[in-house]
């Protein structure tokens, strides 16, 4: 299985960024990791081991992304606009930087998000903000409703990036014409903490007839890597 490590200096963001590339071809998978987490947490927690036989297959691809969370929402000593600000600059990074990547490799394919936890949310914002450019995603114990975050700042922007918020007054045929074209999985279990976003995000979808699926697992410790890397076996 092909495994490439790449850096390169971020103009969108700054300062240098890392990435994995697993797999030779088929779907390209964005991948984020779990909340404040690193490019290499995937691989390192078993998640990509345990999809080896698809990615040595060529049905998939994945780009295992670096976060910058703890420079953004998690980031508690920076006021809450550059905490929003550093957001949106990681929003462009992906969008300019790693999704050209992608593109250049895979010229014509249809490009998916996946992310756990905090990844989750990336990866469900992105491809709802953005349904042009991501066909699919799948979260695992994604959280949603970040509202708390910026300490009661609100503003355009942090509306704009709360799924839970702009989802219901999205009436732009533009997007939910491509939303429901798209191939969209919410997977979580009944002991998740992060089990009510889930339900409430799959009604917000439901309510737009935005195609979905919805997956509460009945196993224990469903927030965790072991439950994560047992959904992308099922799900990818």
């Amino acid at each position: 299985m092909l495994r490439e490590y790449r850096k390169w200096w971020s103009p969108q963001l700054g300062r240098e960024m890392e990435l994995l590339i697993f797999g030779e071809g088929g779907r390209p998978l964005v991948a984020f990791p779990s909340s404040q987490g690193r490019f290499f947490d995937l691989e390192d927690r078993g998640l990509i081991h345990a999809v080896s036989e698809k990615l040595e297959a060529g049905r998939i691809q994945i780009f295992c992304l670096d976060s910058v969370d703890t420079e953004s929402w998690y980031n508690r000593t920076a006021p809450p606009r550059m905490r929003i600000v550093r957001h949106l600059q990681y929003e462009s990074y992906v969008m300019e930087e790693v999704l050209p990547l992608v593109n250049d490799l895979h010229p014509s394919a249809e490009v998916g998000a996946l992310g756990c936890s905090f990844g989750g949310y990336h990866a469900v914002n992105l491809a709802l903000r953005h349904p042009d450019r991501f066909t699919s995603f799948l979260s695992m114990s994604g959280a949603f409703d970040l509202s708390g975050f910026p300490g009661g700042y609100y503003d355009q922007d942090v509306y704009f990036h709360l799924p839970t918020h702009y989802l219901p007054n999205l009436t732009d045929p533009w997007y939910l014409d491509r939303l429901r074209r798209g191939n969209y999985i919410l997977a979580t279990g009944w002991d998740d903490p992060c089990l009510g976003d889930n339900q409430h995000l799959s009604r917000l979808l439901e309510e737009k007839a935005i195609p979905h699926e919805l997956h509460v697992w009945e196993a224990p410790n469903s927030h965790d890597w072991l439950a994560w890397a047992k959904m992308m076996q099922e799900y990818l």
